[in-house]
């Protein structure tokens, strides 16, 4: 039986900045896209990964103006932990700040780590 992919939406605040992102995730078979918006949805920066035999594979499709190590670190990890292609888009209003790649990463890890044990 085929079923639709699945779109998993939260809000992260991020705590010293208090700045409101939102995490928009599809899961499908054989990898995911995340989507990471401040303010109104928008697709940003974007970046790819793919996990084959122990090995990831990173690209830029388009470049951020400020967080490009970010972006590519959040596809690579998730990448390695679902075994499969990753694809990432981030739109920042300004330049992340430490506690807000976080806030960010911490809540993308929780989503992919509980979606991951949900199909097992």
């Amino acid at each position: 039986m085929e079923s639709e992919p699945e779109v998993l939406v939260t809000k992260i605040v991020s705590p010293s900045t208090a700045r409101n992102f939102f995490l928009s995730t599809t899961f499908f078979q054989n990898g995911c896209f995340i989507v990471i918006t401040e303010g109104q949805p928008r697709i940003g920066a974007v970046s790819i990964a793919i996990s084959a035999s122990n090995k990831i594979s990173t690209a830029k499709v388009i470049p951020s103006k400020y967080d490009s190590i970010f972006i590519s670190t959040v596809a690579e990890k998730v990448s390695s932990m679902i075994n499969g292609i990753s694809l990432v888009s981030l739109h920042s209003k300004t330049q992340l700040q430490l506690d807000d790649m976080k806030a960010i990463m911490e809540e993308v890890m929780n989503t992919v780590s509980s979606k991951r044990y949900e199909k097992q």
